[in-house]
């Protein structure tokens, strides 16, 4: 029962469930838009389902975003609550999957081993 037939099913049902649950946000936006908004506004005007789809899109990407559970403060809160010896054990462990320095970084480069260039008397 755990076979490809039963992945494709499975995927299938998934996304059927997202579909349906974007079309009654969208329906949900709508309703409560042209309930509320023409009478509070004087210049709003009643919008279809496509308007209320879009704005739905746009506020998630201005406001909400696309990801899963807890966002960025979730995580800032959770690095300012860990200790100096946890947050290189978290630095180490990131390093492999190239989260923590960024996608395109290339080398492992540490500060210590990168040597400043001499200076000069009269530079900065």
């Amino acid at each position: 029962m755990n076979g490809p037939m039963h992945c494709k099913r499975k995927f299938w049902k998934i996304l059927v469930f997202i579909i349906v649950g974007v079309a009654a946000l969208g329906f949900v936006v709508m309703s409560l838009w042209n309930w509320l908004m023409p009478s509070l506004f004087t210049g709003a005007q009643q919008i279809d389902y496509w308007h209320a789809l879009g704005l739905f899109v746009l506020c998630k990407i201005l406001f909400g975003g696309f990801r899963g559970r807890g966002g960025w403060h979730e995580r800032r809160q959770r690095w300012e609550q860990m200790s100096e010896e946890e947050r290189q054990k978290f630095k180490e462990g990131m390093r492999g999957f190239g989260g923590f320095r960024g996608r395109w970084h290339r080398g492992d480069v540490e500060s210590k081993d990168v040597k400043e260039p001499p200076q000069t008397p009269g530079s900065v």
